[in-house]
């Protein structure tokens, strides 16, 4: 008998995949067990009712859209039952026209899962052999080489879904492992037989938003990551510059209660728990004497810190409620049928429409990666306030340490890495610009509005990486600049990042290459190293983000 509760498998029913679970199979860990996709008995029944009423549809020889017309301004052209089946197969062939780099093995792997429990929801007219071909090439780790740019994001992700679609039959190349082989050869040593579609098949495969949706899905999980390294590195930087904790109190926030900026306040509060190094207004104050006698003085000490300090929840938080709906919205689009025509077995008739338009995901994916941006933008205003000593309260210019006085002027510290950060910033907000604006008519004006989400979810992971990068710039100079103000007196939080920080990378004594810790400390905040030498919850779930 069948588990269908087993953890280390997935049971495909079209409407209950989580986006975890999309995350866990693309990217799999080497520390957890293998996790493997398998179609729900229910949804192996309703591909078959569906298919069904398809064939009985087709005999009555009346116009099916895809089924037996042509494709796209083509649908004026009537075909034959008899001729239906080759008519899918030279749709998949004349769209391989992909151009640009091939999309990374963890898109395509939840490309194959999503398009799998999409069509699993038993509307599309595809038999549960062809579904299960897609899960036989993901569990068997043969990921084909798809490129990443050819979608509109409307009519689905026609070109990068042929590429996924042209593996099963046992067309093209694929990665296996370290290595590329010819998918013939890959399905041969997996012992999985390429497949001979049936009408509409070919067109259910391809005409879906799943290679869209699976780098916003990817998009989204690394930008909860990005959250946490924020609020990790704001909260180094608070310390770095003696700053004002007063700032993240419950009762200022409460008095703006959007949700992201509540919870951004309340994990700054619990990093800076115990610090020594950063303030409050009542201690500024005690330490202030009185202005009795006199009508004006210039104050010792600044009770406001600056707004990339002072107003880190306000930015970081408009991220974490923008992953709150973003979560939703792309939760319905992994569980719902995204291609055309659809079957209603109930009805006994197709239904011809526009479900393959990747608006909602097109529009998560443009806010996600403003909100990103902006982030990296603040980080990248932290930096220049520990930088530089106009602004950083003490700290040595570009962090050079002051045991390096006796080669004064040869050391330069952060400088370099602040004009890299400056510069990353730029590239992150200019990508940062909607695509969903840039919709085009094509295709004889057929496709004369188009959703652009695929360019759009790309963008995001673009954005995620480089936004990254600035994060972890920013961490490093504020690592050095704890060890500049003496880490004895740093938050246990702190302390305890900042040893994971220094187990890979060494504190700056001279001026040397820091490329390769940049690339290290990245790596910490994309693999939740970082969060979890903060105490902070494991977000590989993305849903946990806002909460």
């Amino acid at each position: 008998m069948n588990d269908w509760t087993d953890p280390a498998r997935i049971a495909l029913d079209g409407a209950s995949l989580t986006l975890h679970d999309v995350v866990r199979l693309a990217r799999p860990a080497s520390r957890e067990p293998a996790v493997r996709a398998v179609l729900h008995p229910g949804a192996v029944t309703a591909a078959e009712r569906s298919v069904r009423l398809r064939d009985r549809l087709m005999a009555e020889r009346k116009p099916i859209y895809g089924v037996t017309t042509g494709f796209g301004d083509s649908v004026t052209n009537q075909i034959s039952p008899e001729r239906a089946a080759q008519l899918q197969h030279n749709l998949i062939r004349y769209h391989l026209n992909g151009v640009g780099p091939n999309a990374p093995a963890d898109v395509v792997r939840a490309t194959l899962l999503i398009r799998a429990n999409c069509l699993a929801r038993g509307n599309s007219g595809i038999r549960p052999l062809v579904i299960d071909r897609l899960l036989d090439h993901l569990n068997a780790d043969i990921v084909p080489l798809v490129p990443e740019r050819g979608s509109l994001g409307a009519s689905g992700d026609l070109v990068p879904l042929c590429y996924v679609a042209a593996t099963l039959l046992g067309e093209g190349d694929a990665e296996v492992g370290k290595h590329v082989l010819p998918v013939a050869d890959a399905q041969r040593e997996a012992g999985i037989s390429p497949v001979v579609l049936e009408a509409k098949e070919g067109l259910a495969l391809i005409n879906g938003t799943a290679f869209t949706t699976a780098f916003a899905v990817l998009a989204a999980h690394d930008a909860a990551r990005i959250v946490t390294a924020a609020e990790i590195t704001t909260a180094f930087v608070s310390e770095a510059l003696l700053g004002n904790a007063s700032h993240f109190a419950d009762f200022l926030h409460r008095a703006k209660p959007h949700p992201g900026q509540v919870a951004s306040a309340a994990h700054l509060r619990r990093l800076l728990d115990g610090s020594r190094l950063s303030t409050t207004y009542e201690q500024i104050l005690a330490e202030t004497t009185s202005l009795e006698g006199s009508d004006y003085r210039e104050l010792d000490r600044r009770i406001q810190d600056h707004y990339s300090v002072r107003c880190a929840p306000h930015v970081i938080g408009v991220l974490r409620d923008t992953l709150s709906w973003v979560d939703p919205w792309l939760t319905t689009e992994v569980n719902a049928s995204t291609d055309n025509p659809l079957f209603s077995v109930d009805e006994e008739r197709p239904h011809h429409g526009g479900n393959f338009y990747a608006g909602h995901v097109g529009q998560a994916m443009d806010s996600l990666k403003i909100a990103t941006a902006n982030v990296a933008d603040l980080l990248d205003r932290q930096l220049a306030l520990i930088i530089d000593p106009k602004f950083s309260g003490g700290l040595p210019a570009n962090l050079v340490p002051p045991e390096l006085s006796a080669e004064a002027g040869l050391h330069h510290g952060f400088k370099g890495m602040q004009i890299a950060a400056s510069a990353v910033t730029a590239e992150a907000l200019k990508t940062a610009l909607p695509a969903t604006v840039f919709s085009r008519s094509t295709e004889a004006h057929n496709q004369d509005k188009v959703s652009m989400a695929t360019t759009a979810a790309r963008d995001a992971r673009t954005v995620n990486e480089l936004t990254g990068q600035v994060t972890a710039i920013t961490l490093l100079a504020a690592a050095q600049a704890i060890d500049l103000r003496g880490l004895d007196r740093a938050a246990p939080w702190t302390r305890e990042v900042h040893a994971l920080i220094r187990s890979h990378v060494p504190y700056a004594d001279r001026d040397r290459r820091m490329d390769q810790d940049i690339a290290v400390v990245a790596r910490l905040i994309s693999d939740g190293s970082l969060a979890r030498a903060a105490g902070a919850a494991d977000e590989r779930d993305t849903h946990a983000v806002a909460s």
